[in-house]
């Protein structure tokens, strides 16, 4: 992967420009060139405005910039400080988000997601603690993955305990979304995603002790980012940490959208520990969406959309520190990336509408329906899906979060409809999709439909 090209400097172009030619790089100043918020990288490659070099085009974009830039009070490893713009396309991805992710989205039985939390909830943890480890190496498929973390299976190597250990600290997250983010909580965070997958099992929760950590490309080996040097970590997270504790009366004001972004930003460029980094950033995002009021966060997972373009979200933090602390590359990125997982949880919703209805069809609306719960019909919706599934109890209790003991009853009644069958391994039962299972519930929704008359 090639570093970006540093844009030039805007001081020499006009001190070396005629006259005739400030006039046009005035003229043509926006921040927005075709549209879009370039990087020099990219700008140099377009064909600039008639009587502009690429130059001067660069330097009419920062003209336009430069008087919407404010200083922030996050520093770079040189004691300067990061830098934010907020032009359009901040303000459009902020009305959406603050619209959407504090707003009400109807899951498919018809109430507020939040409402039918505990499904959905344990879906966008399992997709985040996997995804997101698999940005930083794990290598479990999905499936063995999802059902460890449903059956409360212990892992088995490193890439299952990264996942593990992903999940809990995602867990943890939300129980201090009302609490300040503190040294230690980060510490403590750090240790329960690292817990067992480090090469130096001491490095788990604590800052790195030497300036060997750099930010490499994974294919070439190109030194990607130098960290700031490891004696200055505990002023930089303090200061961190403060920034992030910030209400909305601090001055410059940051949106909390951007706040957040930008406290994911400073972990990864402050790279304040040996491994898992990464992870922790994306983390404590979610604490500061959380701790702001966008509960829908809870539920949408972003590493998944991290992981479909890793390029883009490397080369957003390459814009930054190649453009006089820009952040505002890294903030639209991230910006798109959250509206795409919240449409992702919008698709993802109309899916089980549509499951949830072809359900309700094959159940039918007598008898048989009224005598299956709404985690019951969960289950059958699923296992019409994957009809060679296996159940256990465990995975039930998890994904709708009831005890052991309504879980069972849910699994045995099942398999006394004939719906599921039941056998033992070791001493547990497990249960088996029925062969034919959508032929048996429609003869059990036909016996319901035609047992009506005579019970009236």
């Amino acid at each position: 992967m090639k570093l970006p090209m540093s844009p030039p400097s805007v001081r020499d172009l006009v001190r070396n420009a005629d006259p005739k030619d400030l006039s046009k790089v005035l003229a043509n100043a926006t921040a927005l060139p075709t549209g879009r918020y370039l990087h020099w990288d990219e700008l140099r490659r377009r064909t600039p405005p008639d009587g502009l070099s690429s130059e001067l085009w660069w330097a009419s974009v920062w003209f336009a910039r430069s008087g919407g830039m404010q200083a922030l009070p996050l520093l770079d490893k040189v004691g300067a400080p990061f830098m934010l713009a907020v032009p359009e396309p901040v303000q459009v991805h902020l009305h959406h988000i603050d619209r959407d992710a504090a707003g009400q989205i109807r899951s498919p039985e018809g109430a507020p997601v939040h409402e039918s939390r505990e499904r959905y909830l344990l879906h966008s943890l399992i997709e985040e603690s996997i995804t997101s480890s698999q940005l930083e190496g794990a290598s479990t498929t999905r499936k063995v993955a999802e059902a460890m973390l449903l059956e409360g299976r212990k892992p088995r190597d490193r890439s299952e305990r990264m996942i593990f250990n992903n999940y809990r600290a995602m867990d943890h997250i939300r129980s201090l979304r009302d609490e300040p983010i503190t040294p230690e909580r980060v510490l403590e965070l750090h240790r329960m995603i690292t817990l067992d997958t480090l090469e130096e099992s001491g490095d788990a929760g604590r800052l790195r002790s030497g300036d060997d950590v750099k930010v490499v490309h994974n294919r070439d080996g190109t030194v990607l980012h130098d960290p700031p040097s490891y004696k200055t970590l505990p002023e930089r997270l303090e200061r961190l940490c403060a920034f992030a504790n910030q209400g909305s009366e601090a001055q410059p004001f940051v949106h909390p959208v951007l706040r957040a972004i930008l406290l994911h930003f400073m972990i990864g460029y402050d790279h304040p520990f040996a491994d898992g980094n990464g992870r922790t950033a994306r983390a404590l995002f979610y604490w500061s969406m959380a701790r702001s009021g966008y509960w829908l966060m809870e539920f949408l997972s972003i590493s998944q959309f991290l992981r479909q373009a890793p390029r883009q979200y490397v080369q957003s933090y390459l814009y930054t520190e190649t453009d006089n602390n820009d952040t505002t590359y890294f903030v639209l990125h991230q910006l798109d990336v959250i509206r795409r997982a919240i449409t992702g949880l919008h698709d993802y919703l109309e899916r089980k509408r549509v499951e949830q209805r072809e359900a309700v069809r094959l159940l039918g609306v007598g008898w048989l329906r009224s005598r299956l719960n709404h985690r019951q019909i969960a289950l059958l919706t699923h296992a019409l899906r994957h009809p060679g599934e296996t159940y256990r109890v465990a995975r039930h209790q998890a994904v709708h979060n009831v005890v052991y003991q309504t879980s069972r009853s849910d699994l045995l009644d099942l398999a006394e409809l004939g719906l599921l069958e039941k056998s033992k391994q070791s001493n547990a039962f497990v249960f088996h999709v029925t062969d034919r299972l959508e032929r048996r519930l429609e003869a059990l929704a036909r016996r319901a439909s035609e047992s009506e008359p005579a019970s009236r």
